[in-house]
């Protein structure tokens, strides 16, 4: 995938749909357990450095 979308802007558009912090978390924890490698994936096509992944897949798991 390319990279047309900051992780910021991603967490935005979360916001504008009216996800909290804890809806988010959810959907991580989701995406996580139902799609390991897609949630991988989907982190780095946000741009997020290796240590950011394993920290936020550690933290959903």
């Amino acid at each position: 995938m390319q990279q047309n979308v900051t992780q910021e802007e991603w967490v935005a558009r979360f916001r504008a749909v009216g996800l909290d912090d804890a809806a988010m978390e959810q959907w991580h924890r989701l995406f996580e357990q139902e799609n390991p490698q897609g949630h991988h994936s989907f982190l780095q096509w946000l741009g997020c450095s290796p240590e950011q992944i394993e920290r936020i897949r550690r933290d959903y798991a």
